[in-house]
Protein backbone atom coordinates (compact mmCIF):
# COMPACT_ATOMS: atom_id res chain seq x y z
CA UNK A 1 0.00 0.00 0.00
CA UNK A 2 1.38 3.43 -0.98
CA UNK A 3 0.97 5.90 1.86
CA UNK A 4 0.03 9.50 1.14
CA UNK A 5 2.62 11.73 2.82
CA UNK A 6 1.45 15.01 4.36
CA UNK A 7 3.26 17.87 2.58
CA UNK A 8 1.99 20.72 4.75
CA UNK A 9 4.59 23.32 5.78
CA UNK A 10 3.52 23.66 9.40
CA UNK A 11 5.94 26.53 10.08
CA UNK A 12 4.02 28.80 7.70
CA UNK A 13 0.57 28.54 9.28
CA UNK A 14 -0.96 31.55 10.99
CA UNK A 15 -2.71 31.09 14.34
CA UNK A 16 -6.08 31.09 12.57
CA UNK A 17 -4.87 28.45 10.12
CA UNK A 18 -3.55 26.31 12.97
CA UNK A 19 -6.96 26.42 14.63
CA UNK A 20 -8.66 25.64 11.31
CA UNK A 21 -6.42 22.62 10.76
CA UNK A 22 -7.26 21.19 14.17
CA UNK A 23 -10.98 21.96 13.96
CA UNK A 24 -11.53 20.95 10.32
CA UNK A 25 -8.81 18.44 9.44
CA UNK A 26 -8.80 16.99 12.95
CA UNK A 27 -5.06 17.32 13.51
CA UNK A 28 -2.24 19.85 13.64
CA UNK A 29 1.54 19.76 13.92
CA UNK A 30 3.22 22.35 16.13
CA UNK A 31 6.87 22.11 15.12
CA UNK A 32 9.91 22.70 17.31
CA UNK A 33 8.09 23.02 20.63
CA UNK A 34 11.02 21.47 22.50
CA UNK A 35 14.71 22.30 22.12
CA UNK A 36 17.58 19.79 22.19
CA UNK A 37 18.20 20.18 25.93
CA UNK A 38 14.52 19.64 26.76
CA UNK A 39 14.40 16.58 24.53
CA UNK A 40 17.55 15.12 26.11
CA UNK A 41 16.17 15.68 29.61
CA UNK A 42 12.84 14.07 28.77
CA UNK A 43 14.58 11.14 27.07
CA UNK A 44 16.68 10.53 30.18
CA UNK A 45 13.63 10.65 32.45
CA UNK A 46 11.38 8.48 30.29
CA UNK A 47 14.15 5.85 30.13
CA UNK A 48 13.66 5.38 33.87
CA UNK A 49 9.91 4.78 33.66
CA UNK A 50 8.62 1.29 34.35
CA UNK A 51 6.80 0.21 31.20
CA UNK A 52 4.69 -2.75 30.16
CA UNK A 53 4.10 -4.19 26.71
CA UNK A 54 0.70 -3.91 25.04
CA UNK A 55 -1.39 -7.00 24.35
CA UNK A 56 -0.53 -7.17 20.62
CA UNK A 57 3.26 -6.65 20.59
CA UNK A 58 6.27 -6.80 22.90
CA UNK A 59 7.73 -3.95 20.82
CA UNK A 60 5.10 -1.40 21.88
CA UNK A 61 5.55 -0.41 25.52
CA UNK A 62 4.32 2.35 27.75
CA UNK A 63 2.77 3.47 31.01
CA UNK A 64 -0.13 5.63 32.11
CA UNK A 65 -0.55 8.34 34.74
CA UNK A 66 2.95 9.79 34.48
CA UNK A 67 1.83 13.24 35.61
CA UNK A 68 3.32 12.60 39.06
CA UNK A 69 6.69 11.38 37.77
CA UNK A 70 8.25 14.73 38.57
CA UNK A 71 11.00 16.63 36.79
CA UNK A 72 10.69 17.58 33.14
CA UNK A 73 7.95 15.02 32.55
CA UNK A 74 5.61 16.76 35.00
CA UNK A 75 6.69 20.24 33.91
CA UNK A 76 5.68 19.43 30.33
CA UNK A 77 2.02 19.59 31.37
CA UNK A 78 2.32 23.36 31.64
CA UNK A 79 4.59 23.91 28.62
CA UNK A 80 3.79 27.54 27.91
CA UNK A 81 3.65 27.62 24.06
CA UNK A 82 1.23 24.68 24.06
CA UNK A 83 -0.97 26.04 26.85
CA UNK A 84 -1.10 29.46 25.18
CA UNK A 85 -2.36 27.83 21.99
CA UNK A 86 -4.93 25.70 23.83
CA UNK A 87 -6.16 28.73 25.74
CA UNK A 88 -6.85 30.48 22.45
CA UNK A 89 -8.43 27.35 20.97
CA UNK A 90 -10.71 26.65 23.93
CA UNK A 91 -11.34 30.24 24.96
CA UNK A 92 -11.55 29.41 28.64
CA UNK A 93 -9.76 27.46 31.36
CA UNK A 94 -7.75 24.46 30.18
CA UNK A 95 -8.13 21.21 32.14
CA UNK A 96 -5.60 18.36 31.93
CA UNK A 97 -7.33 14.97 31.81
CA UNK A 98 -4.61 12.35 31.40
CA UNK A 99 -0.95 11.74 30.63
CA UNK A 100 0.84 8.71 29.23
CA UNK A 101 4.13 7.59 27.75
CA UNK A 102 4.59 5.25 24.78
CA UNK A 103 7.64 3.74 23.11
CA UNK A 104 7.48 2.11 19.67
CA UNK A 105 10.53 -0.11 19.30
CA UNK A 106 11.91 -1.65 16.09
CA UNK A 107 9.51 -4.45 15.22
CA UNK A 108 6.43 -2.55 16.43
CA UNK A 109 3.60 -3.57 14.05
CA UNK A 110 1.77 -0.24 14.09
CA UNK A 111 -1.38 0.96 15.86
CA UNK A 112 -4.73 0.44 14.15
CA UNK A 113 -6.83 3.43 13.16
CA UNK A 114 -9.05 4.39 16.07
CA UNK A 115 -10.71 7.32 17.83
CA UNK A 116 -9.97 8.30 21.43
CA UNK A 117 -13.38 9.92 21.95
CA UNK A 118 -15.88 7.27 23.03
CA UNK A 119 -19.08 8.78 24.46
CA UNK A 120 -20.02 5.84 26.69
CA UNK A 121 -16.51 5.13 27.93
CA UNK A 122 -14.42 2.04 27.19
CA UNK A 123 -12.00 -0.39 28.77
CA UNK A 124 -9.05 1.26 27.04
CA UNK A 125 -9.90 4.93 27.64
CA UNK A 126 -12.21 4.66 30.64
CA UNK A 127 -14.65 7.54 30.97
CA UNK A 128 -11.99 10.06 29.96
CA UNK A 129 -13.00 9.59 26.34
CA UNK A 130 -16.60 10.51 27.10
CA UNK A 131 -15.91 14.24 27.31
CA UNK A 132 -17.58 16.27 24.52
CA UNK A 133 -14.33 17.96 23.43
CA UNK A 134 -10.73 16.98 24.03
CA UNK A 135 -7.38 17.56 22.37
CA UNK A 136 -4.53 15.12 22.83
CA UNK A 137 -1.04 16.59 22.49
CA UNK A 138 1.51 14.04 21.28
CA UNK A 139 5.07 15.19 21.98
CA UNK A 140 7.63 13.24 19.95
CA UNK A 141 11.12 12.91 21.41
CA UNK A 142 12.51 11.27 18.25
CA UNK A 143 12.33 12.03 14.55
CA UNK A 144 9.35 10.44 12.82
CA UNK A 145 10.54 9.13 9.48
CA UNK A 146 8.54 6.91 7.10
CA UNK A 147 10.35 3.93 8.67
CA UNK A 148 10.09 4.87 12.38
CA UNK A 149 6.42 4.71 13.39
CA UNK A 150 5.17 7.89 11.72
CA UNK A 151 1.77 9.21 12.74
CA UNK A 152 -1.21 8.40 10.53
CA UNK A 153 -4.62 10.01 10.39
CA UNK A 154 -7.81 10.05 8.34
CA UNK A 155 -8.37 13.81 7.97
CA UNK A 156 -11.88 15.11 8.69
CA UNK A 157 -13.05 11.69 9.90
CA UNK A 158 -14.21 13.33 13.15
CA UNK A 159 -16.79 15.28 11.11
CA UNK A 160 -18.55 12.25 9.63
CA UNK A 161 -22.03 11.26 10.85
CA UNK A 162 -21.87 7.96 8.97
CA UNK A 163 -22.04 4.61 10.76
CA UNK A 164 -18.44 4.01 9.64
CA UNK A 165 -17.43 6.84 11.99
CA UNK A 166 -18.65 4.94 15.05
CA UNK A 167 -15.81 5.71 17.51
CA UNK A 168 -15.90 2.14 18.80
CA UNK A 169 -14.71 0.80 15.43
CA UNK A 170 -11.08 0.23 14.49
CA UNK A 171 -9.56 -0.08 11.03
CA UNK A 172 -6.47 -1.85 9.74
CA UNK A 173 -5.98 0.87 7.13
CA UNK A 174 -7.88 3.41 5.07
CA UNK A 175 -7.32 4.50 1.44
CA UNK A 176 -7.41 8.20 2.40
CA UNK A 177 -5.20 8.04 5.48
CA UNK A 178 -2.22 10.42 5.60
CA UNK A 179 1.29 9.79 6.90
CA UNK A 180 2.77 12.56 9.07
CA UNK A 181 6.53 12.80 9.58
CA UNK A 182 8.26 15.39 11.76
CA UNK A 183 11.39 16.33 13.68
CA UNK A 184 12.01 15.45 17.31
CA UNK A 185 10.62 18.12 19.64
CA UNK A 186 7.48 18.66 17.56
CA UNK A 187 3.96 17.71 18.61
CA UNK A 188 0.87 16.43 16.85
CA UNK A 189 -2.40 17.75 18.29
CA UNK A 190 -5.52 15.73 17.54
CA UNK A 191 -9.24 16.12 18.00
CA UNK A 192 -10.05 13.08 20.13
CA UNK A 193 -12.71 11.97 17.67
CA UNK A 194 -10.48 11.81 14.59
CA UNK A 195 -9.37 8.35 13.42
CA UNK A 196 -5.62 8.03 13.85
CA UNK A 197 -2.83 5.59 14.69
CA UNK A 198 0.76 4.98 13.64
CA UNK A 199 2.72 2.89 11.17
CA UNK A 200 5.14 0.04 11.95
CA UNK A 201 8.65 0.74 13.16
CA UNK A 202 10.90 -0.83 10.53
CA UNK A 203 13.78 1.50 11.39
CA UNK A 204 16.82 1.27 13.61
CA UNK A 205 15.70 3.24 16.69
CA UNK A 206 12.82 3.45 19.13
CA UNK A 207 10.33 6.29 19.04
CA UNK A 208 9.44 7.91 22.38
CA UNK A 209 6.23 9.88 22.78
CA UNK A 210 4.48 11.68 25.65
CA UNK A 211 0.73 12.17 25.25
CA UNK A 212 -1.20 14.71 27.32
CA UNK A 213 -4.98 15.17 27.07
CA UNK A 214 -6.64 18.55 27.65
CA UNK A 215 -10.21 19.82 27.43
CA UNK A 216 -12.18 23.04 27.94
CA UNK A 217 -13.35 23.52 31.52
CA UNK A 218 -17.05 23.22 30.60
CA UNK A 219 -16.66 19.85 28.82
CA UNK A 220 -16.63 17.29 31.64
CA UNK A 221 -17.02 13.51 31.28
CA UNK A 222 -20.42 11.83 31.12
CA UNK A 223 -19.78 10.20 34.49
CA UNK A 224 -17.09 10.82 37.05
CA UNK A 225 -13.48 9.77 36.63
CA UNK A 226 -11.10 9.32 39.54
CA UNK A 227 -10.03 12.63 41.06
CA UNK A 228 -6.36 13.51 41.52
CA UNK A 229 -4.75 12.49 44.79
CA UNK A 230 -4.63 15.76 46.81
CA UNK A 231 -1.33 14.94 48.52
CA UNK A 232 0.41 14.19 45.24
CA UNK A 233 -1.19 17.21 43.63
CA UNK A 234 0.08 19.52 46.38
CA UNK A 235 3.68 18.58 45.56
CA UNK A 236 3.44 19.64 41.92
CA UNK A 237 4.53 23.04 40.56
CA UNK A 238 1.85 25.70 40.87
CA UNK A 239 1.51 26.16 37.10
CA UNK A 240 0.83 22.42 36.75
CA UNK A 241 -1.68 22.42 39.60
CA UNK A 242 -3.66 25.15 37.83
CA UNK A 243 -4.21 22.76 34.91
CA UNK A 244 -4.96 19.74 37.09
CA UNK A 245 -8.15 21.04 38.62
CA UNK A 246 -11.17 18.80 39.21
CA UNK A 247 -11.28 16.46 36.17
CA UNK A 248 -15.05 16.12 36.69
CA UNK A 249 -15.91 19.81 36.59
CA UNK A 250 -18.67 20.71 34.16
CA UNK A 251 -20.23 24.00 33.21
CA UNK A 252 -23.78 23.83 31.98
CA UNK A 253 -27.33 24.87 32.80
CA UNK A 254 -29.67 21.92 32.44
CA UNK A 255 -32.68 24.03 33.42
CA UNK A 256 -31.82 26.95 31.16
CA UNK A 257 -34.79 28.47 29.35
CA UNK A 258 -35.23 29.59 25.76
CA UNK A 259 -34.36 33.19 26.57
CA UNK A 260 -32.09 33.27 29.61
CA UNK A 261 -31.20 36.70 31.03
CA UNK A 262 -28.04 38.52 29.99
CA UNK A 263 -27.58 36.77 26.65
CA UNK A 264 -24.61 38.04 24.63
CA UNK A 265 -24.78 39.39 21.09
CA UNK A 266 -21.17 38.53 20.24
CA UNK A 267 -19.20 35.27 20.42
CA UNK A 268 -15.80 35.48 18.73
CA UNK A 269 -15.09 31.81 19.32
CA UNK A 270 -17.77 30.79 16.80
CA UNK A 271 -17.04 33.48 14.21
CA UNK A 272 -16.68 31.97 10.72
CA UNK A 273 -13.89 34.51 10.26
CA UNK A 274 -11.78 33.23 13.17
CA UNK A 275 -9.69 31.12 10.79
CA UNK A 276 -8.62 34.22 8.85
CA UNK A 277 -6.37 35.64 11.56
Amino acid sequence: MNHQLCRQNWHQLTLGQQIQSLEVEGYLVLPDLLDKDQIACLKAETAQLETTAVDYSIHQRGCLEVQFAGGAITDLIAHRPTINFLGTLFGNDVVMMGYGYARSEPGHPGISLHADGQPYGSEIFGMQGSVPWMVRVLYYLDDLTPEVSPFRVVPRSHLSMHDDANPYLRYKSHPEEVMVTLKAGSAVLINHRVFHGNYPNTGDWSRDMLAIAYRPAWAGPQSDVEAWDPEQLARLPEEVQRLMTDPNQRRGNYDGGNKPPNMESEAAGINPSRWDS
